[in-house]
């Protein structure tokens, strides 16, 4: 494909004109619409590359292949061909939920382009594994989840949103997330879901050769603490903080937070800095 058409198969958002570049990558079951609540401040001093997986937003639908997004890999596909397209490079990426181990995985295809990642509740596995992993969910539970999207995905969608948000999130950023989930196809939906919820790749954390801030909720029924504590044990060069939050989409709920954080360590770490003239030809 042509750089044009994976920015419009992806639906490619350029913001801002900063130094720096960040690619904002969303979770399961949403799209770059949830970065609303970070996207205006960090677009005042980073350049922002937005982007929805294929299947996900306003993506090409046509594009989705059921074999390629079925593993986690397939979405890394999508962020190494928008890398490669917008010719980026020395970027730092974004990732929120499963999307942090997307960014892994894209990372090491193309460690010349990606300097480092920003993990918002990462999870390299959402199922509890003998003997001592607890990464949240039994799989026969994940299985009765995914039975529901089949039998009833409103009402699915409406059972997750307030799950993952948090019990002290406001009505409407609920509201916001059930929408995103609804808006997805549910045949797509339930792809991605497998790739997400019973994917293990724990093995890659200590590949992981960049930089890395991993911002962990202190309440996270999607991700909980001890998660972010194994990855912090295994990757050589990463950065845990544990905010005193609630819930899984902190990007959404405590967004000043989020953006406070991410200016921090950017600032404090050489190592992520970068002399390169970041997004390519065709930047907004």
């Amino acid at each position: 494909m042509t750089p044009s058409e994976i920015r419009k198969r992806n639906n490619v958002t350029v913001l801002g004109e900063g130094p720096e570049t960040l690619v904002l990558a969303h979770g399961f079951g949403c799209d770059q619409r949830v970065w609303q609540h970070v996207a205006p401040a960090l677009a005042e001093r980073y350049t922002l590359v937005l982007f929805d997986y294929v299947g996900s937003g306003r993506s090409q639908l046509s594009a989705f292949d059921a074999t390629r997004y079925a593993t986690l890999e397939g979405y890394a596909r999508d962020v190494v061909e928008i890398c490669q397209a917008l010719d980026l490079r020395g970027v730092h990426v974004v990732g929120h939920s499963v999307s942090a181990t997307i960014g892994q995985l894209a990372a090491l295809e193309i460690p010349e382009r990606i300097a480092s990642q920003v993990m918002i509740c990462p999870s390299p596995c959402f199922l509890n594994v003998a003997p001592d992993y607890h990464g949240g969910f039994e799989r026969a539970d994940l299985e009765e989840l995914l039975e529901l999207m089949d039998r009833n995905y409103i009402g699915w969608a409406n059972y997750l949103a307030p799950l993952v948000m948090g019990p002290e999130s406001a009505d409407y950023l609920i509201g916001e997330l059930s929408e995103s989930f609804c808006s997805t196809d549910p045949i797509v939906a339930k792809v991605f879901a497998r790739a997400t919820f019973f994917a293990d790749y724990r093995h890659v954390l200590p590949q992981v050769a960049h930089p890395a801030l991993l911002l962990q909720s202190q309440v996270d029924t999607l991700a909980n603490p001890e998660v972010g504590r194994y990855m912090h044990a295994r990757m050589a060069r990463a950065t845990l903080k544990e905010l005193p939050s609630v819930g899984h989409c902190i990007h959404m709920t405590h967004p000043e937070s989020v953006v406070s954080e991410i200016d921090a360590w950017l600032a404090d770490n050489a190592a992520c800095r970068f002399t390169s003239t970041g997004v390519s030809s065709g930047k907004a």
